[in-house]
């Protein structure tokens, strides 16, 4: 490797190590509901969804492994609302995740991340050139996507009908304390 390739090879796991961090920190505690970001993933998850479909059409094991996934990720979202700690306040929508379901989840991301790291970096630039055109239609990167993307739109879908359905208390109510 050259001393470019390693700083830019550098840069990328700071990048990734800071985001997991952040991602991890945040999965641990009580956040705001904010309808805007929720509405986000539920709109730009299932595009992307679509378009690894779309990519990966003429590889029916890549399909079924997306597929898989994404029917993997819905259930995870399901069992992950129900354990959610939801809360509606005269401050605003709160939820507390299931930090388990959310730190396994992007450890899978991550994990991938690193293997194919791993793979690149064992390849000459020929192989690598190919490979990474094939790396959007890998049945094993399809899957783990599906089950991140089905379970984030899902979650937000979930969070977004609670919402929809559980009235903020006002701070006039005899039952609320400030």
């Amino acid at each position: 490797m050259t001393p470019s390739s390693q700083a830019i090879t550098a840069g990328v796991v700071l990048l990734v190590a800071w985001r997991l961090y952040s991602r991890v920190r945040r999965l641990v505690g009580r956040q705001k509901s904010r309808a805007t970001r929720h509405w986000i993933t539920v709109i730009l998850f299932p595009m992307l969804l679509t378009l690894f479909a779309i990519t990966a059409i003429a590889h029916p094991e890549a399909e079924g492994a997306l597929a898989l996934g994404i029917a993997a990720g819905v259930a995870l979202a399901i069992f992950g609302l129900k354990r959610t700690r939801l809360e509606a306040t005269p401050l605003g929508y709160f939820y507390t995740p299931n930090a388990h379901i959310g730190i396994a989840l992007s450890l899978l991301l991550v994990a991938r991340i690193g293997y194919r790291f791993y793979e690149v970096s064992m390849m000459t630039a020929t192989q690598s050139a190919t490979q990474m055109q094939d790396f959007g239609r890998s049945p094993l990167t399809l899957a783990v996507f599906g089950t991140l993307a089905a379970y984030y739109t899902a979650y937000a879908a979930g969070i977004l009908r609670w919402r929809a359905s559980t009235p903020l208390p006002s701070l006039a109510d005899p039952e609320v304390k400030p």
